[in-house]
């Protein structure tokens, strides 16, 4: 492992645009459990992808936000803070370009510093009103069970990417993985659709140096040119 921790802090070193792109386990080390491991989403809630969909929510506006923040642990949100792994790739900013793809809506990437983020699946810390746009942040999502524009007084939609809406800023974080000179997978099993084809594109129209941190191995390990099988924190305290 130690020779591997020296070939990424080389190929950081010798960057000057990084890509990263951020899923489930970035945020494990901040407390917040993710969707596919044993404690994971899916499995402490078997109706998460029925609850968690556009149809319902348009079709059970009422039924859905209790559900929708007992899933999501809302009122908690608060209390996760970025880790050294948010951290980290916030500071390398000050040094060079650095975009973040992250699969992840909790907003730490932000909240360590990093300013070009792209939020595929949007973010679970705002809302807004279905009929005149409005946006709405934590705090008021946190004063009602069911938070309603101030203006059109219609329930909210939170910005989250239900099941059967579009994605977010697909197109500007491909372009930005595109013109990386390293991309770096971290925490992600790459199993969730169409977001998952994002480092086959970089693998095939770009081609700069690709690394993959995660846990386990994934069915795309075969891109990358080099692997670490770690926890995220692990990797950064050894850069």
């Amino acid at each position: 492992m130690v020779k591997q921790y020296k070939e990424l802090k080389q190929l950081i070193d010798d960057a000057k645009h990084i890509c990263f792109f951020t899923g489930a386990g970035m945020s494990t080390e901040s407390g917040i459990p993710d969707f596919r491991s044993q404690n994971g989403l899916y499995r402490q809630n078997k109706s998460f992808v029925d609850i968690v969909a556009a149809d319902f929510y348009e079709q059970y506006p009422h039924e859905f936000w209790p559900l929708f923040k007992e899933i999501f642990h809302i009122k908690m949100l608060h209390q996760y803070k970025a880790n050294t792994g948010h951290r980290f790739i916030a500071e390398l900013e000050e040094a060079k370009t650095v975009h973040v793809i992250t699969q992840n809506i909790d907003g730490l990437h932000q909240d360590a510093g990093s300013t070009n983020v792209f939020e595929i699946h949007g973010s679970i810390k705002r809302a807004h009103c279905p009929s005149c746009k409005k946006e709405y942040d934590l705090a008021y999502l946190n004063q009602s069970a069911l938070p309603q524009c101030t203006a059109c007084e219609r329930l909210l939609k939170p910005n989250v990417v239900l099941f059967g809406d579009a994605i977010h800023q697909f197109d500007e974080a491909v372009t930005a993985a595109l013109s990386s000179d390293l991309f770096i997978v971290l925490g992600s099993s790459l199993e969730v659709a169409p977001i998952n084809q994002i480092p086959l594109l970089v693998s095939r129209y770009n081609r700069p140096n690709m690394v993959m941190i995660n846990k386990e191995p994934t069915h795309y390990d075969y891109l990358f040119d080099l692997v670490i099988y770690d926890s995220i924190g692990q990797v950064v305290a050894n850069l």
